[in-house]
């Protein structure tokens, strides 16, 4: 007869794993001998060796007593259903460990592969990383909103690039954008974003920008804090009739027409260049129900 250490050194365990195994009833618990040590045969040996291998196999313990009381076909089909839950458990953790490794390089987190892209891109035109950081964050907020447009928004976001207004716009965050009040580059950041807005509502990208109040409200406070200078343009935009940042309201009938090669437009409310492509994805979209802005 064998002692609770001599039939876990048989099997290849260790004594605290033969304790678990009583506790979860896979292994009987033998009565104590009159010195009050619980003594083994060799059926326990043998029986805890199966258990061994089947954990070591990958078999929950869960259902190892179903396997050890089965009969050949039982046994058979018992494997395999679980080498199927282990194949899927195998997929569910590479997928894990593939965002892990996305989520790496900062940036991935919470956004897609094309923003991430786009962010790139304007590093590439000398975009300070305070700014882009506060970009990233309002693409956080609205690819959460409507992460399957984000792709055809983000294209449109590149096409914007080709516009020498809009690469001037992104040439005035180089550095550190606290400026003062009387900083002329605060004049002509408004008078960019004026063009913008005016080319917008002239092109017919003028329309409900498929947010709520909130969530405008939202990204409009997070652009006033995080860049000092978004408030001065916003009061100078003000001044001209323009109203909102993420979303634009109440254009002027008298400064429209005003961009170079524009034909005038009746008044209404408009959304900002970089607001196009939400616009451009929710027409070639008819079954979304709202479409995205843009961080800038």
């Amino acid at each position: 007869m064998l002692t609770i250490s001599q039939l876990a050194a048989y099997a290849g365990v260790t004594v605290r794993a033969v304790r678990h195994y009583h506790k979860i009833g896979l292994l009987p618990e033998p009565e104590r001998d009159r010195s009050g040590y619980r003594t083994y045969d060799a059926v326990a040996v043998v029986r805890l060796i199966r258990i061994r291998t089947l954990a070591d196999a990958g078999v929950p313990l869960a259902r190892v007593q179903e396997l050890l009381d089965a009969g050949p076909e039982e046994f058979a089909g018992g494997v395999r259903e679980i080498d199927k839950d282990l194949r899927a458990e195998i997929r569910r953790l590479r997928g894990t460990r593939g965002r892990l490794a996305r989520l790496a390089a900062g940036e991935h987190l919470a956004l897609p592969q094309s923003v991430v892209g786009y962010l790139d891109r304007l590093r590439g035109l000398g975009v300070g990383e305070r700014y882009i950081e506060l970009e990233r964050d309002a693409w956080i907020m609205i690819a959460a909103q409507v992460p399957h447009l984000i792709d055809s928004v983000i294209a449109k976001k590149h096409e914007e690039l080709d516009d020498p207004d809009m690469v001037r716009l992104y040439s005035f965050f180089t550095g550190e954008p606290d400026w003062r009040a009387d900083d002329p580059r605060i004049v002509e950041i408004a008078d960019i974003l004026e063009r913008l807005m005016i080319r917008a509502v002239e092109s017919g990208e003028a329309g409900d920008d498929g947010f709520d109040d909130q969530f405008v409200a939202l990204m409009d406070s997070a652009m006033v804090a995080s860049a000092p200078g978004a408030e001065l343009v916003l009061a100078i935009l003000q001044e001209r009739g323009w109203r909102g940042w993420t979303r634009i309201e109440r254009v002027p009938a008298e400064r429209l027409g005003t961009a170079p090669g524009a034909q005038p437009a009746a008044e209404g409310s408009v959304v900002p260049a970089s607001r196009v492509a939400a616009q451009d994805a929710r027409r070639r979209s008819p079954s979304s129900e709202g479409e995205p802005g843009s961080a800038v």
